[in-house]
């Protein structure tokens, strides 16, 4: 979960994003759209979503680091792992 008022906002604001993306799919859907259209939402949708899964795990993990941080801060060598760890993730999250 996200901690910070500015992790929270952005969560917030990603939240609203994919809410709007998924109300004009609903539309998209009521319309009679071609699949091309509403295969591209539905990229862009799942795009999102993955996005903000993405920002809620690197939160989790670092939580997670400063837990067992004896410092109450992620050292050097955590934030380093922290940050490999995520890049793996993303490129399997795509």
């Amino acid at each position: 979960m996200p901690h910070t008022p500015e992790e929270k906002k952005r969560a917030v604001t990603r939240l609203r994003r994919i809410r709007g993306q998924a109300d004009a799919l609903i539309l998209a859907v009521e319309r009679g759209e071609d699949c091309g259209a509403l295969l591209q939402q539905l990229s862009a949708l799942r795009g999102a979503a993955t996005g903000l899964m993405a920002e809620v795990l690197e939160s989790h993990l670092r939580e997670t680091m400063l837990a067992g941080s004896s410092a109450g801060a992620p050292q050097p060598d955590e934030a380093d792992e922290i940050a490999r760890t995520m890049r793996v993730v993303r490129t399997y999250l795509k």
